[in-house]
């Protein structure tokens, strides 16, 4: 129970944070921090968070990681569900956080609410297959630097550094093509609150992060087996 209430607090946080800022302050006039400022924003919840419960929980924050993690031979096969609805409610938790936040200013509008899309709903206008394979490349080499940086033979207290500062690649890399999920939490608690079109794309953004954690677990499993 302690791991998953470690997850739950963990994915809200990271939603929390990273949504946070692409809603409140990527855009703000004259101090807007734009697109950079996101990436470091989703980077620096996770760097904080791993030295936070990383020693309780493993510090997943997203569904991807946990299964890339079982099929890299890393975490139990029975904890993995527990872990997923532990992370989704996080992640909506931490969505209705930034709700009431965004909400409280008077004629406020949530618009997409830093939803994830494609086509019309992409910063870039990108469409489905660009989308498609960006966040299974994405979310694989996520889930690379993961396995690697974890390692039993890597060096220590330096996994949540380069964990997070992948992550603030990624979106820097990303952001312009689906809004930068790699993280099916995430993506879910945001298109909750948008419901629509966000709904309706959702599917990829579960279905590609899968692929990639599944895909990147195995060539890792392979590369570098757990053996001391």
């Amino acid at each position: 129970m302690k791991k998953l209430v470690a997850e739950f607090i963990g994915t809200l946080w990271l939603v929390l944070g990273g949504c946070g800022s692409a809603m409140l302050a990527a855009g703000f006039p004259d101090l807007g921090i734009g697109f950079a400022g996101v990436a470091l924003a989703f980077g620096l919840t996770v760097v904080t968070m791993a030295y936070a419960i990383g020693h309780i929980s493993g510090c997943h924050l997203n569904p991807a990681v946990s299964i890339g993690l079982w099929m890299g031979g890393r975490f139990d096969g029975k904890e993995l569900v527990p872990y997923i609805i532990a992370q989704v409610m996080g992640g909506i938790a931490g969505a209705g956080i930034l709700y009431l936040m965004v909400t409280g200013k008077a004629g406020a509008s949530i618009g997409d609410f830093a939803a994830n899309g494609y086509g019309d709903h992409s910063p870039g206008g990108y469409g489905m297959t660009a989308a498609l394979i960006t966040e299974v490349v994405m979310t694989f080499m996520f889930l690379f630097v993961i396995l690697g940086s974890t390692h039993s033979k890597a060096p220590k207290y330096l996994a949540g550094l380069a964990i997070g500062l992948c992550l603030t690649l990624i979106h820097l890399i990303s952001i312009p093509v689906t809004n930068t999920s790699v993280n099916p939490a995430r993506s879910t608690s945001q298109a909750l609150f948008v419901g629509d079109w966000a709904l309706g794309q959702l599917w990829l953004f579960w279905v590609a992060p899968i692929i990639g954690a599944l895909l990147a677990g195995l060539v890792y499993k392979y590369l570098s087996p757990e053996k001391e």
